[in-house]
């Protein structure tokens, strides 16, 4: 028997993680992160009733499933962390015109650094979590792999694609085989007190009926530069006052009249110019990503065939990717994609294995990076073709 720590959300998919690690016959302890003060009317967690996760109600329903199951359940103040690796680079991103992912920004900082530490700490070997992903072994190079949970549309691997080989070895996913009603089941026959708590939805740590620019304000001051809204041919439309309210394929809220349906195409945070343009100008080929991360494989010397998803609710694309040098990668698609949006990470696939990702810097015009690959180039790096 060893020691495992559980990161309890007050959801029910972490608390079935807990009782499969109960029931296995490990020593489950459970842990809550605390990560903002919860006398914050903005990061509170809002109404009561609200189903946003971390909040005052999460901690004491991660309590009370804890106390059914039986385990040693604790609190860990991870306040200053949240606020330096999620809050601070969440605001600097709208305000520099970039669409942040602050849910892997926590699983990158709080969660699988800060919280494996506290486990080591209480000689726990490893940490169990509620995310749907898989780990499993390579035969063939001994690599760990990150993999798609059996249930696809629950799957979380796109927040996890930059976990390194020294994380997989100490984390484990106990309900990634499991689809999401098969975990409502088991927790209703634990009797588990939160077995049919909606899921959290929306930014985890923005309640109150406060939103996510009343985090970029309190962080900056502001809302971003301000500037002109144009159209693709530089026509003045009107002025903004702020860049963080625009992600790139928005439609709503523009604050300009259209006789035709107009989305955010471009943002330059420099000038604080807003460019709209009808539906089919959202789309691109080519981007360009930095910060590239190998979770599943080596990392490569060359172009690598894959599928790209470049959003998490992006279903994927067929694309190449080939490295431009100094950490950057150009990833072209077979198709062009709509509204490919920097700040957001684009995570690449081979089937349902995750080789990497990294975050996009900006979209590219098509260029000759990938014009006169000769075939052999394409072979997947896990055998056959992507």
């Amino acid at each position: 028997m060893s020691r495992v720590v559980v990161a309890m959300s007050g959801g029910v998919d972490s608390s079935v993680a807990a009782l499969l690690v109960r029931d296995r016959g490990d020593e489950a302890v459970g842990i809550t992160m605390q990560l903002h003060d919860r006398r914050d009317p903005v990061l509170s967690g809002g109404e009561p009733g609200a189903n946003r996760c971390c909040g005052p109600r999460d901690a004491l329903d991660a309590r009370a499933a804890a106390a059914r199951l039986g385990l040693p359940f604790y609190v860990v103040n991870l306040e200053r962390e949240f606020a330096r690796d999620v809050l601070a680079p969440f605001a600097a991103a709208y305000r520099e015109g970039r669409t942040p992912v602050p849910c892997a920004d926590c699983n990158r900082g709080p969660k699988f650094r800060h919280l494996l530490e506290r486990a080591a700490a209480c000689g726990a070997a490893r940490l169990a979590t509620g995310h749907y992903a898989r780990i499993d072994v390579d035969p063939a190079s001994g690599r760990r792999r990150l993999r798609r949970a059996v249930d696809l549309r629950r799957d979380q691997t796109y927040f996890l694609h930059d976990l390194t080989q020294e994380q997989l070895a100490r984390v484990e996913f106990p309900i990634g085989g499991w689809t999401k009603p098969e975990v409502r089941a088991a927790a209703e026959a634990a009797g588990l007190p939160n077995a049919a708590k909606p899921d959290s939805q929306d930014l985890c740590f923005v309640g109150g009926g406060a939103t996510y620019l009343d985090i970029v304000r309190r962080a900056g001051g502001d809302a971003g530069p301000a500037g002109e809204i144009v159209d693709t041919g530089g026509r003045r439309l009107g002025r903004h006052d702020g860049l963080a309210a625009f992600t790139i394929g928005q439609r709503r809220g523009l604050g300009v009249a259209s006789a035709h349906p107009l989305y955010v195409v471009d943002l330059d945070p420099e000038s604080g110019r807003v460019t709209v343009g009808e539906e089919g100008e959202q789309y691109r080929r080519d981007l360009v990503a930095t910060g590239m991360t190998w979770v599943s494989i080596a990392p490569p010397g060359g172009p690598v065939p894959a599928t790209a998803r470049i959003r998490s609710t992006h279903a994927g694309a067929a694309c190449v990717a080939a490295p431009l040098g100094g950490g950057a990668w150009q990833v072209r698609f077979d198709e062009p994609q709509r509204a490919i949006t920097p700040g957001q990470a684009v995570v690449l696939y081979d089937g349902d294995v995750v080789l990497g990702g990294g975050t996009i810097a900006r979209s590219a015009p098509s260029g000759a990076v990938f014009d006169t690959l000769p075939n052999a180039m394409l072979e997947s790096p896990l055998g056959g073709r992507a």
